[in-house]
């Protein structure tokens, strides 16, 4: 019955007997026998079918509500043994938008493949907010919450820009003491040049709007950090890209004591996006828990 209990929760959780079915790697048939059988060995119907949505019957929600702990239970019971289980293996999709997969997460990949050698990954890097029930896509890696609510989220990163140069470049023309000093230097810009850029910085209750301007602009982060460890310019971008720089002394941060951000009122939170909830793959938490584990660096004082 057990077995069956995990069933009818995930289909609670997914919203849908098709959805569930996908996160649970089954035929929709067999998710529906499952729920047939639970219904006739309960002896009371566990959905109302007559409506479009899929919605528990009161006897339904009340049976639902009283084995939730059951469940819970089992779950701490296999988390105690899982130090004599077998380590996740099997197949994992994710995809990744791309500055960040690219930057950051690409030269982290092989150490969790390390770490899980039974995994076999396929990584897609794309900008494209990708249907996981469609794509059959198990963990997508997305700035924002999904409007979808059967999805399951896991913050990441609240993502912090660093404001840097390198040293070739502050050798040739000074390191700025204040935000409206870079007005006179060479901005390397993301976004499109033909429109007027503006930087922001806050210190305390101080706030300032810096006009800035420069010979290169992108909307990909990679062609500018590229020109900034070349010595072209000032650049400010997100710390995934930046910060190994930072560690390698190829690049040094700028205005330390201030905030900066390209953005006037506005913060990136980077999130994990799977399916699942409690019924995740174990190579899909594996990667959740890697995700959170690696990136920890990163969370800066806010």
């Amino acid at each position: 019955m057990l077995d069956r209990i995990r069933i009818l929760a995930q289909v609670v959780e997914s919203g849908s007997f098709s959805r569930a079915a996908r996160a649970l790697n089954q035929a929709p048939s067999s998710v529906t026998r499952a729920i047939d059988a639970l219904e006739q060995q309960l002896g009371i119907p566990l959905f109302k079918r007559s409506t479009r949505q899929l919605v528990l019957t009161e006897q339904g929600a009340y049976f639902f509500a009283r084995s939730l702990p059951l469940l819970e239970e089992a779950d701490q019971l296999v988390q105690s043994l899982q130090p004599l289980s077998v380590a996740p293996e099997g197949p994992l999709r994710v995809s990744v938008f791309e500055s960040f997969g690219a930057s950051w997460l690409s030269p982290r990949l092989p150490g969790f493949l390390a770490r899980y050698p039974g995994v076999r990954l396929e990584v897609a890097l794309d900008n494209r907010m990708v249907d996981l029930d469609a794509e059959n896509v198990d963990v997508a890696v997305r700035i924002g919450k999904p409007a979808d609510s059967s999805l399951h989220t896991r913050h990441l990163l609240t993502n912090r820009s660093l404001l840097v140069a390198s040293p070739a470049y502050l050798a040739r023309h000074g390191e700025p003491a204040h935000p409206a000093e870079l007005a006179h230097h060479n901005c390397l810009i993301r976004g499109h040049g033909r429109q007027r850029q503006h930087w922001y910085f806050q210190q305390g209750t101080e706030r300032e709007k810096v006009a800035v301007q420069g010979n290169l602009a992108s909307v990909g982060g990679t062609p500018l950090l590229c020109a900034a460890l070349a010595g072209c310019g000032v650049l400010l971008l997100s710390s995934w890209m930046v910060q190994q720089g930072i560690d390698e002394g190829t690049l040094l941060p700028l205005l330390p004591e201030w905030l900066a951000s390209p953005y006037e009122d506005r913060q990136d939170e980077i999130h994990a996006v799977f399916r699942g909830g409690r019924f995740l793959k174990p190579q899909t938490r594996a990667f959740i828990d890697f995700l959170v584990e690696a990136i920890r660096p990163l969370q800066g004082p806010r």
